[in-house]
């Protein structure tokens, strides 16, 4: 972990954004140049949930038919090996009915193996930033009353190196980083705070007379269980990775209800006793879920046996092992989350959430 030595220990940790959200701010402004001949500096973008913000520009170029900015990305207090990093996007006419074409460049990576959310072939841009640019994007080309053909290549300077400190080359994604994020903001890894700001989460919760909250690992399993159930912000923990430090709160100041929320990967590392779900600090084994597979299938099936055993990730073990592998997943990871908080008066429930949010598997206990 980088420790900033100037940063005052009382300060809060700074918030930063995302991949995605640096390479949509500077294909916006690369587009706009494109269309208008004109930069617009600072680059405000719309996020995900709603906020809006200002990307200064660190570069500009344009010529012929093309346009390229780029921003440098401000990962604020998170020990992320992109912080610093210069995301830039070159936006060129494309032909007409094309549509918009993402393209990798120099430093990004391109997707060798099945099992992530983007085809084999295609550029390690993940789905949310692919929306936000080509949302982005396209309302532009319609305020400027053009049509939205664009080939937008998002390329990082050093990005092979940087990529090389990532589990890009084990997951199969070669040349480079991946664009990423589900918010646009990177929030501050920092154990102590995340887990502090869970502890008052749980406290304000239950001064609010809270019978039931989630803890969920991510924006969009929180989204769907807080649909699912109706309830209010006040009862949605995010508890990231750490779902032992949630577990452990809740066992000294329980709430009759707890919904453990989150992807298959997360919750099948939970399945496995592991009370830390980062993945610096634990891995899914596939070995141990294919053996659980094994006891979902009948014997002429247990060819899925090798085939998760040697799946890239854990969304391409889900493919292969299907409802009955993600409900066997829901059922461990249950009991392994009665194990921490036993003899707490609690009853857990497991949701499992794909990344779309439609729910693939949930397992609670009679009574719920």
């Amino acid at each position: 972990m980088i420790v900033d030595m100037n940063r005052k220990p009382n300060r809060p940790l700074r918030t930063g954004f995302t991949t995605g959200a640096c390479a949509t701010a500077a294909s916006s402004a690369a587009c706009t140049a494109l269309l208008t001949g004109n930069w617009v500096d600072p680059v405000r973008i719309m996020l995900p949930r709603g906020q809006t913000h200002a990307f200064p520009l660190e570069s500009k170029d344009a010529g012929d038919g093309w346009a390229k900015a780029s921003v440098r990305k401000d990962a604020g207090d998170d020990p992320d090996v992109t912080h610093n990093a210069l995301i830039c996007a070159t936006v060129s006419n494309a032909n007409e009915g094309s549509g918009i074409i993402l393209k990798a460049g120099k430093g990004v990576g391109t997707v060798t193996k099945p099992g992530l959310p983007i085809p084999v072939g295609d550029p390690a841009i993940n789905p949310i930033p692919r929306k936000m640019i080509t949302e982005t994007l396209t309302t532009i080309a319609e305020d400027c009353g053009a049509s939205p053909d664009f080939q937008v290549e998002i390329s990082v300077p050093k990005g092979e190196k940087l990529a090389l400190k990532t589990w890009n080359p084990r997951l199969g994604i070669s040349g480079g980083i991946s664009i990423l994020g589900t918010t646009g903001i990177v929030r501050p890894y920092s154990c102590a705070a995340w887990i502090a700001s869970i502890h008052m989460g749980i406290d304000v919760a239950k001064a609010n007379g809270a019978h039931h909250v989630v803890g969920s690992t991510g924006a969009t399993s929180e989204a769907a269980a807080q649909a699912h159930y109706g309830l209010p912000d006040w009862a949605m923990l995010d508890m990231g990775d750490f779902v032992g430090g949630l577990l452990k709160y809740l066992k000294r100041n329980p709430v009759p209800r707890l919904t453990v929320a989150g992807g298959f990967g997360k919750l099948t590392k939970l399945a496995q006793g592991a009370p830390d779900l980062h993945s610096d600090r634990s891995q899914v084994n596939f070995g141990a879920l294919a053996r659980l597979a094994k006891e979902t299938k009948p014997a002429a099936d247990w060819h899925v046996f090798s085939e998760i055993k040697a799946a890239n990730t854990a969304m391409q073990a889900l493919e292969i092992g299907g409802s009955e592998l993600a409900g066997k997943v829901a059922r461990h990871a249950r009991e392994s989350a009665e194990s921490i908080i036993s003899g707490a008066s609690i009853k857990v429930e497991i949701m499992i959430f794909d990344r779309s949010g439609r729910l693939v598997a949930q397992d609670r206990p009679e009574g719920f």
